[in-house]
């Protein structure tokens, strides 16, 4: 575990376990690389090297003002493979994180990049506009916004328990892990947890998809409420050539504790071929 200053002079806390192959995991929004821990064990243990970062404003990072746009971000995923020296690896994206993967393989052509894998990935609009019916209403978002600035702790509360599909026999957590995810997101800053929203809510990725020329995995669950596969997942796949989507049947948003053992399995194969 170290710290890594970006162009910028930005500290971004990053893991790096294992020996092989890089595994870059970029986690979701309002969360840390922690997220990535029990999947990025067993991808170690499977002889790749894992490296997860915490991005700007979370976890362990700096949280600055500004730089939370994709772009930023985007510099913030080059300055973390550069100073780890990963070359030939395998991106994976999930939720929020799925935005700064497609950014860049548009921005910077692939570099470095063997392959993509995009878990319950925002990609590639998640507004609804009159060209992409399915998305989610800007009111949505609006009000989304609202409760977190007048009470973030009770917002988180009620998103994971979404986030997680509670209440569905099959995608069952614990209540810690509830706490612990909503103890997770209340390390962000409140001017990073509310510009992130805001950049995962609005960012249009349509043109990105075109430079992606790469194997690529994309997983979504049918049941996700937090990010809906029609707006995303479905019509990723069907702008990404040759790529490959597993639906998870009844699967809400939070496939990395839900349903790990599938996921990892899939992600093994995935990085195999």
């Amino acid at each position: 575990m170290t710290h890594f200053i970006t162009r910028d002079n930005i500290s971004l806390y990053v893991k790096i376990w294992g020996q092989g192959r890089p595994v870059i995991l970029i986690h979701g929004w309002p969360l840390s690389a922690d997220s990535w821990d029990e999947v990025a064990m067993s991808l170690a243990d499977a002889g790749y090297q894992t490296i997860a970062y915490d991005r700007r404003g979370f976890g362990r990072s700096d949280q600055p003002w500004d730089g939370y746009d994709y772009d930023t971000l985007t510099e913030d995923l080059a300055d973390v493979m550069k100073n780890c020296g990963a070359s030939d690896a395998t991106l994976v994206g999930f939720s929020m994180g799925g935005g700064e993967v497609v950014r860049y393989m548009a921005n910077h052509a692939g570099l470095n990049v063997r392959s993509i894998a995009l878990v319950s990935s925002i990609v590639p609009y998640m507004l609804q506009t009159k060209d992409n019916p399915h998305g989610v209403p800007k009111a949505t978002f609006d009000e989304m916004s609202k409760a977190i600035t007048s009470e973030r702790a009770a917002f988180f509360s009620s998103f994971f328990k979404d986030f997680f599909g509670t209440g569905m026999v099959s995608s069952s957590v614990s209540n810690e892990l509830l706490e612990w995810t909503r103890s997770v997101g209340m390390q962000a800053s409140l001017k990073a947890t509310v510009d992130c929203a805001s950049a995962f809510a609005t960012t249009d990725f349509r043109l990105d998809l075109q430079s992606i020329q790469v194997p690529t995995l994309i997983i979504h669950g049918t049941a996700d409420k937090t990010v809906p596969i029609d707006a995303t997942a479905r019509a990723a796949a069907s702008a990404i050539p040759k790529s490959i989507l597993l639906e998870y049947e009844g699967a809400p948003h939070g496939l990395f504790a839900t349903h790990r053992e599938r996921l990892v399995k899939d992600l093994l194969a995935f990085l195999k071929r």
